[in-house]
């Protein structure tokens, strides 16, 4: 008989004396199964946490530093101490975030590459009867660069138009189809808030997560109005100039509203390595807190290290996930050690029987380490599909992405066949090691 007769052989055999024992062959893959669906989940989990983190970061661009202005609280300690109503008088004066900062950041600094002020207006944007409601933002050209922005149509600001404070803007693609349905929307004018604007170009925004987006403050390019930020301060919205209307109406004697005074909305600055931004981000925040009097009102984060140390919590959460499959794994593989061993004590005399009839010790050895591999085998493949499935589940009921990849099954169902090979080697050596004499003799 050629090799692959007896191989072949052998595996019937080993299919027979499983499926004679169904209960207990699928009681012994039990282990197998939820080892390799665990695998698959957890590298389900840890994949597409992985993608979503490196999206992120393709959206808010590298090596930037983002400077948000905030409104200081007032000491409600001082005030309840002292027994008497604070006014704003009594805090240290901040002058906010202005277009000063970001010009006075990008001068001081060598380190910064390019420096994006943004002022956030909430307006209507309207053409022709058409309306909708957006936010007209006031940026830069550095902006639309540090954004990693393409251009559906139509271009950037001209420096010119940035100097002059020129009523010209880039709408978002909602933006277009909303008020544009059937024609271009390069060289029309929209309407936003109670300033008129020409449209100037159009841009093709990336379609975020909407979670993404409220995390790390990103955008929805889609959707919104881009002019010069000059023009905005200009046209739309200037809180550093305080006029009559800003006033309102007060009594006599009461302390002024504490409303947003800040120029700017935000600043993203790109520093031109990686390596210093820990050093620039500490620079950004020394600066400012001297150019605004010691008031803390803005805050300066670092979003690549945020995500970078995201990614590093999810790494050590992925680890344990992969130690529980493990173990799960190692539980299955004794499992099959210990059936295997009890079905060598069982069927004593058969091995007996084959020995005398002329099996070698290679064959008995064969038959039983075939039986502990498709066991594992089958318990991998029922785990295979366990763990897709689970994978999906979670992502639906925890909202978070998962991605099953290719190599993530093949993995599973290779460590299956490794764990039946090892834990079934031993209890085949034992029974291909019986005397078939004293074997035939067994009660």
């Amino acid at each position: 008989m050629v090799h692959w007769q007896k191989l072949l052989f052998n595996f019937r055999l080993a299919v027979e004396a499983v499926l004679h024992n169904r209960v207990r062959a699928l009681l012994t893959g039990l282990g197998i199964l939820f080892g390799v669906a665990a695998v698959i989940a957890m590298l389900a989990i840890g994949t597409g946490a992985r993608q979503a983190i490196l999206e992120q970061m393709k959206l808010i661009g590298t090596n930037n530093i983002v400077v948000r202005a905030v409104i200081p609280e007032q000491d409600e300690e001082r005030t309840q101490q002292t027994g008497a109503r604070q006014t704003s008088n009594e805090r240290p004066w901040s002058p906010g975030l202005r277009l000063d900062d970001a010009d006075a950041l990008a001068e001081v600094l060598p380190s910064v590459a390019a420096v994006s002020p943004e002022l956030e207006v909430q307006t209507s944007v309207a053409r022709e009867g058409r309306w909708m409601k957006s936010r007209t933002i006031g940026v830069t050209n550095a902006f639309f660069a540090l954004n990693n922005l393409d251009f559906h149509e139509g271009r950037a600001f001209h420096f010119v138009e940035e100097e002059r404070a020129m009523p010209v803007c880039v709408i978002g693609r909602q933006v277009a189809r909303k008020l544009f349905p059937d024609t271009s929307p390069i060289g029309q004018q929209v309407k936003c808030g109670k300033a008129w604007f020409r449209v100037v170009g159009v841009l093709q925004g990336p379609d975020a997560r909407p979670e993404a987006r409220e995390q790390l403050g990103i955008r929805d390019h889609n959707s919104e109005v881009y002019v010069p930020i000059r023009a905005a301060l200009l046209y739309l919205k200037d809180r550093a100039r305080i006029g009559r209307d800003d006033l309102g109406e007060l009594n006599e004697g009461e302390p002024l509203p504490d409303e947003n005074y800040h120029q700017l909305d935000r600043m993203v600055i790109h520093v031109r390595e990686a390596r210093q931004l820990r050093s620039t981000a500490a620079l950004v925040g020394a600066i400012l807190k001297r150019r605004h009097q010691g008031v803390n009102d803005y805050e300066v984060q670092v979003p690549e290290l945020l995500l970078k140390q995201q990614q590093r919590t999810q790494d050590t959460f992925n680890m344990v996930l992969a130690a529980i499959a493990a173990i799960s794994l190692l539980v299955g593989g004794i499992g099959i050690m210990n059936i295997m061993l009890a079905s060598v004590w069982e069927r004593i005399k058969e091995i007996g029987l084959r020995r005398s009839l002329g099996a070698t010790e290679a064959d008995i050895v064969q038959q039983f380490l075939l039986e502990a591999v498709f066991i594992s085998l089958t318990g991998g493949g029922l785990g295979v599909v366990v763990g897709i499935v689970a994978a999906h589940l979670i992502a639906a009921a925890a909202d978070i992405p998962t991605v099953v990849t290719l190599w993530s099954v093949l993995l599973s169902f290779g460590v299956a066949a490794v764990t039946g090979l090892v834990f079934g080697l031993m209890p085949a050596r034992k029974a291909a090691r019986q005397d078939p004499i004293k074997a035939l003799r067994t009660e």
